[in-house]
């Protein structure tokens, strides 16, 4: 099983110079992916942006939205900056997608908070045809450039519903489970993506893709600083995901451990301190 790492590009008050030095170094590491989450009503980078700047001074790890909210965004221009991305990067983009459930970002955008279900599958299907090389519509041309990777970017599918969940299997090439540690839901999950991916009769299995929070070393209490901070708009539930972040190698090799038991291909650990040592540290749990 791959094990991933985020970047601290949503944690406030973190450098540019930072991310990009961790990138470097967990590119030298035993980590399959650099994952960013997204927001935009928050200080943190932009995602796309992020993962442009750190395929410069990367060669080899890839580079995942763990996810992109994209009905924030143009499904046109999105589709022509993964592309972009992807070939810029050799192909190293992983591209995780999901909704959204946050109301701000949505008025912020501005976008449609109610129809983002409906706007979401409209855009995969464009995406799609943007990156396979054919016309976006019967009035508009091809959107280049080409990907990397034929007919586009890796594509994961990230939700918590059921409706979201079975998208995998018409629209990705697998699926992310989010911020959910527990191996035993987690696997309900993989097993509702591979029903799905049956039931659209697609050949193989789909990839499948878990996250988990962690924070580690003598800074590790700062780690819930974020998570409230993040999750603020969850009231209360903040500070239990707060208290209960991951914080020493015996938790978090158990967790990655179950998340392999429970099918994951790959684990995406994301970070809540934002210090190198954060890199190092985890790059000892995982070789």
């Amino acid at each position: 099983m791959d094990i991933g790492i985020g970047l601290p590009a949503t944690i406030p008050g973190t450098g540019g110079s930072l991310i990009l030095e961790w990138a470097g170094r967990v590119d030298s590491g035993p980590f399959s992916s650099l994952g960013v989450l997204d927001r935009l009503v928050y200080p943190n980078y932009e995602p796309l942006v992020t993962l442009a700047a750190a395929a410069a001074v990367t060669e080899r790890v890839r580079l995942m939205t763990t996810v992109l909210i994209s009905p924030l965004r143009g499904a046109g221009v999105l589709a022509k900056q993964a592309a972009t991305i992807d070939a810029l990067s050799g192909g190293r983009l992983t591209l995780g997608l999901g909704v959204g459930a946050r109301e701000d970002d949505f008025k912020a955008a501005p976008a449609s908070f109610d129809d983002r279900a409906h706007i979401f599958e409209e855009q995969l299907d464009l995406m799609r045809r943007v990156w396979s090389g054919r016309p976006a519509s019967e009035e508009v041309g091809p959107i280049g450039p080409p990907p990397a990777r034929q007919g586009g970017p890796e594509l994961l599918i990230g939700g918590y519903s059921p409706p979201a969940i079975r998208r995998a299997g018409r629209w990705g090439d697998g699926f992310i489970s989010g911020g959910v540690p527990d191996p035993d839901q987690v696997r309900q999950m993989f097993d509702l993506v591979e029903q799905s991916w049956r039931d659209e009769g697609r050949e193989g299995r789909p990839r499948l893709v878990a996250c988990l929070y962690y924070a580690l070393g003598p800074n590790a209490e700062r780690g819930g600083d974020y998570i409230r901070d993040y999750y603020s708009y969850f009231g209360p539930a903040a500070d239990d995901m707060a208290r209960s972040i991951p914080s020493t190698p015996e938790v978090i090799g158990g967790l990655i451990q179950g998340l392999e038991d429970v099918g994951a291909d790959e684990v995406v650990c994301w970070p809540t301190v934002a210090g190198l040592d954060q890199v190092d540290r985890l790059a000892e749990i995982v070789g």
